[in-house]
């Protein structure tokens, strides 16, 4: 069993003794407030927060991290506060542990909203202290390892969140050997026997390979060791996940992947890397259009290689990676390389500038943030976000921008500034005009032509593909629609109060104020939304208005007129009619429309008869039902049941049982033994009818009951 002295004697390699005491001092703590408690698998917790330390020892990373793998579990899991560790540690460390530690104050209705917000709540303690984000990921690959004692169905809960959103973070992060290892154990509890099928079939065909393997391996290092050049060749080992998803998606059998040999070549500086890739293309031909230079272009999370593929001997493909030593660090510690510098394992600016690519990147992910509605379209950006291929190209100035594949111009004018984006109107490619909808591809030369007073077009959610994108256009399109809302709202109540000759600037402030009172808003502005948006109707609110300022309230001219209550709230002084094509019940959504002769006609919001008259705002009107309601409402069934004698006199026992009426029976015999009752009641509303509806469902040989409109 792995044991605290067996972490200090491999951090001894590269932490001084002082910071070594620390992270045991951090570990003892843990393990006293552990103290008592098992993991599923019935070892004592202890070992988790052990075993996520030891991940962090093998990347390098400093005393502060190693302390926070030791305690992240403490404040979640036992009685101690953020303030003691503070105490006991310092605040750093206590602030890494509340990054990591999860949301538990807050109860959620639903696990994946819960989920989302503790992503949220990682994000902004990433935008603190980065290596949040690192020690979570040590977390979840430990976690990963240890799924075995956990339940199938939560097993794949879990191995998809991690898919979805640690593998990726990880992968952004430039964190390779964490992201392979966490995408096999993922793909291993979502598929187990798929997994287990290609990881059979990739240890018998090592097996066969490895004579063909060590030969190409030979020529290649004997090719380099002829021109003088320093560089070691080692093979490369797809992991199962890439298996399986080539299968997948390029629909290729086993074999042909298995087909490919993977070789790296790592040498000493990038001249080397570039010569050693003249010599390699010497010794076998390369693959047309299958050369990248990531060296010159780096990825997005600061990945670094030549990448070639070669026809190897008898025609075999042959995929070859050229770096140096720092770039392999990068490659497969990404952001961690930036602590192996710290402590002298790699050199300098390489490890800074991916430290400040994972900055610029969190910084991202807090504009969007801030421009989500909720922290679910949060979560759904950052995954859309992460992490696909990417298309590099140039501003007019020259400068290079990095877009994921597939974006297109308005995502290019977005990344440049949100400004930009929400007043594009056009744009030229490499000097020729195009539309705003083209897919860019690397090399091309953008510039974006601008208007001030143009806006962003709903339209363009079709086809923009990057999270920022996405969620300045939502936000631009949010206070666009407000301020329309807006507009129709001053219109509709002109038109409104033009009967009682007045107008909107000819009503006192006064005025405004009391009826803001009565109509329970907050300002002018939120009145005039509520009616541009339908929520109001204009002729009340300029009958409350004009009343107001002839001094005489609403309500008390209606408490004094009625005796009964009002059935539609907002409906007051208006003639009410119910539709008779959809028989709309208290509790059913209901819009109401201004017809000719009949006053306020008020239908189900489903009903057909509206759906030419749905685009008419002046017109149309969304309404509530009052909460004091004692009136009967005709509702229309339509009931299969199977004809027998007495039939209509246990229905109409039975509805009159339930303290309803009957108005109106019909009998149509579909065939000797089934017949349709058409049966129109009298009812107080929903909860009533579908009262109604439970017993004659308890009635024999009762088939559909519908409740019919038009």
């Amino acid at each position: 069993m792995f044991t605290i002295d067996d972490l200090a004697d491999r951090l001894g390699g590269y932490l001084p003794p002082d910071e070594i005491q620390q992270v045991k001092r951090a570990f003892y703590y843990a393990e006293q407030a552990h103290d008592g408690q098992r993991r599923r698998s019935g070892e004592p917790y202890v070992t988790h927060p052990l075993a996520v330390a030891n991940i962090l020892a093998n990347m390098h990373m400093d005393h502060q991290s190693l302390m926070a793998a030791m305690l992240h579990d403490v404040i979640e899991d036992t009685g101690v506060s953020k303030k003691a560790l503070a105490a006991q540690f310092g605040k750093p460390v206590a602030e890494l542990v509340d990054g990591v530690s999860k949301l538990t104050q807050i109860t959620f209705e639903d696990k994946a909203v819960a989920q989302a917000e503790n992503f949220q709540k990682m994000v902004l303690a990433m935008s603190r202290d980065i290596r949040v984000i690192i020690v979570k990921l040590a977390d979840r690959l430990h976690n990963m390892r240890t799924l075995g004692a956990l339940r199938p169905d939560k097993k794949r809960r879990i191995a998809r969140e991690t898919l979805e959103i640690y593998a990726r973070i990880a992968g952004r992060l430039g964190i390779n050997t964490i992201r392979v290892e966490l995408e096999d154990l993922s793909f291993q509890a979502i598929h187990p026997m798929r997994a287990e099928r290609i990881k059979r079939a990739v240890a018998s065909a090592r097996g066969n390979r490895r004579s063909a393997m060590r030969e190409i391996q030979a020529s290649l290092q004997q090719s380099l060791d002829d021109e003088g050049l320093k560089g070691t060749v080692i093979g490369r080992q797809k992991h199962l996940l890439s298996i399986y998803k080539k299968m997948r998606d390029q629909r290729k059998p086993f074999a042909e992947i298995m087909d490919v040999f993977g070789f790296r070549i790592i040498t000493e500086d990038v001249a080397s890397c570039y010569r050693i890739l003249g010599v390699v293309h010497n010794l076998y031909k390369p693959v047309p259009g299958r050369f990248k230079d990531y060296i010159a272009i780096p990825k997005a999370n600061g990945y670094q290689s030549l990448h070639t593929t070669l026809f190897g001997q008898r025609g075999m493909p042959i995929e070859v990676q050229i770096r140096t030593r720092e770039m392999e660090a990068m490659a497969n510690n990404g952001i961690a390389a930036h602590w192996l510098y710290k402590a002298g394992q790699t050199a300098h600016p390489i490890a800074e500038g991916s430290h400040a690519r994972a900055r610029a990147w969190v910084k991202g992910l807090l504009e969007m943030q801030r421009h989500a509605g909720d922290s679910l379209e949060f979560i759904e950006h950052v995954k859309n976000d992460l992490f696909p291929d990417d298309v590099y190209v140039f501003t007019p100035k020259g400068d290079i921008m990095e877009l994921p594949q597939g974006a297109t111009v308005i995502d290019f004018a977005y990344s440049v500034h949100t400004d930009i984006g929400n007043n594009c109107i056009a744009c030229r490619i490499d000097r020729h005009l195009a539309p705003l909808s083209t897919r860019l591809e690397s090399g091309q030369t953008l510039e974006i032509i601008t208007a001030p007073g143009a806006r962003p077009n709903l339209a363009w959610l079709n086809f923009v593909t990057t999270a920022k994108a996405r969620s300045a256009i939502r936000h631009a399109l949010k206070h666009q629609q407000q301020a329309e809302a807006v507009m129709l709202g001053r219109r509709l109540l002109n038109k409104a109060l033009a009967p009682f000759e007045t107008s909107l600037e000819e009503l006192d402030e006064s005025v405004f104020e009391q009826a803001f009172k009565e109509l329970d808003v907050s300002s002018l502005d939120a009145l005039l939304e509520s009616l541009g948006l339908g929520n109001r109707m204009a002729h009340v609110v300029a009958r409350r208005l004009v009343d107001v300022a002839h001094g005489d309230s609403f309500d008390k001219t209606l408490s004094d007129n009625s005796d009964k209550a009002v059935v539609i709230s907002g409906s007051e002084g208006m003639v009410l009619n119910f539709a008779r094509c959809c028989h709309p019940l208290p509790g059913d959504p209901v819009v109401g429309h201004l017809s000719v002769g009949k006053g306020l006609v008020v239908h189900r919001s489903e009903c057909k008869n509206l759906a030419d008259r749905k685009n008419d705002p002046e017109k149309l009107f969304a309404l509530e039902w009052s909460e004091h309601i004692d009136e009967d409402f005709p509702v229309a069934l339509r009931i299969e049941i199977e004809s027998r004698r007495g039939l209509v006199a246990e229905l109409a026992g039975l509805v009159t049982d339930a303290d309803a009426n009957i108005e109106r029976i019909g009998i149509e015999e579909r065939d000797a033994r089934l017949s349709t009752v058409n049966l129109t009641l009298s009812v107080k509303g929903r909860v009533h009818l579908a009262r109604i509806i439970k017993r004659i469902r308890n009635l024999p040989n009762v088939g559909k009951i519908t409740r019919t409109a038009n």
